[in-house]
């Protein structure tokens, strides 16, 4: 009883400080959906016209490690941005997976991640845009149990590891910056070394469960430009990965992160051929 209060506060923690205040909605139609998005979103209208999609696979094969990918598709010409993407896992201890704060240079159109599944589920994301209008794509997922699954590694490996980083690149070589008019658009993975501990899983050996211990926040820039950050919770797969399609102005990517025990890390990946 106790990790799933627990599991509770931390996504009234998350929920309250994504919502930034927002009143609850006035009525709710019963399910995990509708009470998740009066408290997140409050009585602001949604979309659900196609500007931004999620993709998963219906049945999972391991409920720990779910690949999830949101793509956005802003109409050429359109003077608004995507700023902000929250993803929601409906039936989650903790819902709100995760919120990405998107840099407007940087052109984000995809993102991709692995998460935890706990129970057969919907998953939703959500597109704010810069003019405010919420944009919304929902799919479904069969699994269960990927909160609780115990972790893939031994728990001191994990530990000493933690904070570890690679840079995955895919694509054309990002060299001749400054010889093109046109922008470079790229493809990148960061790899966080990470047990993202969920509070609900057990010690096989001692029997009693190991504290959450997650990344919480990351934040990507190109020089001095955002690329986007992550808030993060207990949804995120053990060794976070995020994989992100942007326009690259040339600069290194400069990774910041931080845990729930305050643990700090970074690093410094320069772009191929530089």
């Amino acid at each position: 009883m106790k990790i799933l209060r627990q599991g509770t506060l931390a996504a009234a923690l998350v929920a309250g400080t994504l919502a930034g205040g927002a009143a609850l909605a006035a009525e709710s139609d019963g399910t995990a959906w509708s009470d998740i998005r009066g408290s997140l979103f409050g009585d602001t209208a949604m979309k659900d016209d196609g500007l931004i999609a999620i993709e998963a696979p219906y049945r999972a094969e391991d409920a720990a490690i779910v690949p999830v990918t949101i793509r956005t598709d802003v109409p050429q010409g359109d003077p608004r941005h995507v700023a902000k993407i929250t993803l929601v896992i409906d039936e989650n201890p903790a819902p709100v997976a995760a919120t990405f704060t998107l840099g407007e240079g940087a052109n984000v159109t995809a993102i991709a991640t692995r998460v935890r599944i706990n129970a057969y589920t919907p998953v939703h994301v959500v597109a704010e845009l810069s003019d405010g209008s919420l944009h919304v794509a929902e799919t479904y997922v069969k699994a269960s149990g990927g909160c609780a699954a115990p972790m893939a590694k031994d728990q001191d490996v994990a530990d000493a590891n933690i904070g570890k980083m690679k840079m995955r690149w895919f694509g054309r070589p990002l060299t001749d910056i400054d010889a093109t008019p046109d922008p470079i658009h790229a493809t990148a993975q960061l790899m966080i070394r990470h047990p993202n501990n969920s509070g609900l899983q057990m010690d096989q050996v001692t029997r009693f469960y190991i504290p959450a211990h997650f990344v919480s926040n990351v934040t990507i820039r190109q020089g001095n430009a955002l690329v986007l950050t992550m808030e993060g919770g207990i949804s995120i797969s053990e060794d976070p990965n995020f994989r992100f399609a942007f326009v690259s102005n040339g600069e290194p990517l400069v990774v910041e992160a931080t845990d729930t025990e305050g643990n700090d890390f970074g690093q410094t990946f320069p772009v191929p051929g530089s």
